[in-house]
């Protein structure tokens, strides 16, 4: 499978507190299931950053956002948590404790990658260049007071989430480095 594609968007934020990352999750919610007049239901998010930065608290957010009720488990030692909400599929992964990049094709996750699903996983990285690009990557960083959140759409879905929350905010992305420079 081909490495990441360039980066279409990216918009850097500073999250305050937990009030606000959970603002932001929540604000997910109407894209991603097809409430917002100029989206469809599905999409892939992948969460990146440090144990501990946020990363399950803005998928918990997001879900009840969407409307799931009951608990929301972190999928950590299950590798997936999934829940249904009329016919739209949520699937959280999380490959933190993957030690080979081909352990999540041979979990069969492949399978739940359709088109109209929300996939939201951790810890992508850990399944290499396997797993398929992601709409929209969120890199969530503890700072001295609260976190900074770095989102950066891979896909016209993902550019399109970005400029529809931040109309006036999405930038290119820096250039690539080349080699040797």
């Amino acid at each position: 499978m081909p490495s990441q594609p360039a980066a279409i968007a990216a918009v850097s934020l500073n999250l305050p507190d937990v009030a606000a990352t959970d603002a932001l999750a929540a604000s997910f919610a109407p894209l991603l299931t097809g409430r917002h007049p100029d989206t469809r239901p599905g999409g892939r998010i992948h969460l990146r950053g440090d144990l501990g930065a946020g990363k399950t608290s803005f998928v918990r957010a997001f879900l009840r956002a969407c409307g799931i009720q009951g608990r929301i488990k972190s999928p950590s030692y299950a590798l997936l948590e999934s829940y249904n909400l009329s016919s739209l599929h949520f699937y959280h992964l999380d490959f933190y404790r993957f030690s080979d990049t081909r352990e999540w094709l041979d979990a069969g996750f492949r399978d739940i990658l359709q088109e109209n699903a929300i996939v939201l996983i951790e810890w992508p990285e850990q399944a290499g260049d396997l797993l398929p690009p992601p709409d929209l990557e969120i890199h969530i960083d503890h700072e001295d007071e609260g976190r900074t959140a770095v989102l950066t759409a891979y896909s016209e879905k993902g550019s399109l989430w970005l400029t529809t929350l931040f109309p006036a905010r999405p930038a290119p992305p820096l250039p690539t480095p080349t080699e040797g420079g």
